[in-house]
């Protein structure tokens, strides 16, 4: 997978992410919880793009880095999302999938990364 590829991919993710949130109750718990799932759904993109215009390879590790926290904080909103109800599962497994591919490609990355040294 090329950078570009994977750039539209995480911005994909964080577009399917925004209207995830947009679909939740208005009930102040799902709201908060919202808010993380935003905020960590729409970063993993940002950190990307962020990581592409690296430095070193030290700071492309670690932009990669905040890319594969904030990807494994949005499969855990995401399970809370599908385990108090507030969305049927069905309705969002393949973005846990996706996030899941993502969290892989990334991990990934950082390991071939850590090789090239």
């Amino acid at each position: 997978m090329t950078p570009d590829e994977l750039k539209k991919r995480t911005k994909n993710f964080g577009i399917r992410t925004v209207k995830v949130v947009e679909k939740l109750p208005a009930k102040r718990s799902a709201q908060t919880i919202g808010q993380q799932l935003l905020r960590c759904g729409t970063s993993v993109g940002a950190n990307y793009r962020a990581a592409c215009r690296a430095r070193s390879d030290a700071e492309f590790r670690a932009k990669l880095g905040i890319c594969e926290e904030e990807a494994d904080e949005a499969i855990y909103w995401l399970e809370i999302i599908t385990e108090l109800g507030y969305i049927r599962a069905q309705q969002l497994n393949d973005l846990i999938l996706e996030a899941n591919a993502l969290l892989a490609i990334i991990v990934a990355s950082i390991k071939t990364s850590r090789r090239k040294r």
